[in-house]
């Protein structure tokens, strides 16, 4: 007997290791079997209210656990949906009511920039017994012009317990912005476009080089050596010779 009773506390004790440890996991249907400890949940639409922008205190004993599935870079393109799971648990003797979810995206050097608050995730019959986990998903999308890079995501859930609004940080960490997939930026086509730019200006400077060095070439001076001014050094060498002195007589006779 005392075995039995035993066995059955330790398996009170590891039910929540064994929820995180199956909300963590990548398999389709591990995942689909966690959402089912939440009962008959229903999702509503963002128009329904669920306390606006007021925020409120944690409430003690509460729990929460947040989870990537298949993400483990926590990576989220630009445009397009990200799902994650938030878990939840309460160590009290009421239950918890889950009312909404809701994130926001910051720069990571300075929390007071708010870049873009993501579409909140109501709920309906999200009621949690006590001391019992359960999963909730939250699917959200940047805008598509939000630039590829690393920003802080700031997740709240909010929830109630007898009638009385909390809040929990389910998640306040990076990730990683990425392009879509499919799809060329507006930043990745302009460095093509300036790069083919910068290809072609060097092709036609080094095109105007090649034809400057070709004209120079066709341009040099022809050096030719003057008839007088060899005759004039002849001159001057022979001199006083009987070649000049021949030249001299015929000059003479001439006359």
């Amino acid at each position: 007997m005392e075995i039995r009773v035993f066995f059955l506390a330790l398996l009170i004790l590891a039910s929540p290791l064994l929820q995180v440890a199956r909300c963590q996991s990548e398999s389709e249907a591990e995942a689909a079997d966690t959402a089912e400890g939440a009962g008959d949940l229903e999702i509503v639409n963002e128009d329904a209210q669920f306390y606006g922008d007021e925020s409120f205190a944690s409430a003690a004993g509460v729990q929460t656990v947040c989870v990537f599935p298949k993400n483990s870079g926590k990576l989220v393109p630009a445009g397009e949906e990200t799902e994650l799971l938030v878990g939840i648990k309460y160590d009290g003797d009421s239950s918890v009511n889950v009312v909404a979810i809701k994130a926001s995206v910051h720069l990571p050097f300075d929390h007071h920039l708010l870049v873009q608050n993501l579409t909140a995730q109501v709920f309906n019959n999200a009621s949690v017994p006590p001391s019992a986990q359960a999963t909730f998903p939250y699917v959200f999308a940047v805008s598509k012009y939000l630039q590829a890079g690393t920003f802080d995501l700031v997740g709240i859930i909010l929830y109630e317990i007898d009638q009385q609004p909390y809040q929990s940080t389910f998640y306040n960490g990076t990730v990683e912005v990425i392009e879509p997939s499919g799809f060329l930026s507006i930043e990745t086509v302009f460095l093509v476009m300036l790069g083919l730019a910068l290809l072609v200006a060097l092709a036609l400077w080094i095109q105007g080089q090649v034809q400057n060095l070709s004209k120079k070439s066709k341009r040099a001076p022809k050096v030719e050596v003057g008839t007088r001014l060899t005759d004039a050094s002849m001159d001057e060498w022979l001199q006083g010779t009987a070649y000049t002195q021949s030249l001299s007589n015929k000059s003479k006779k001439k006359k």
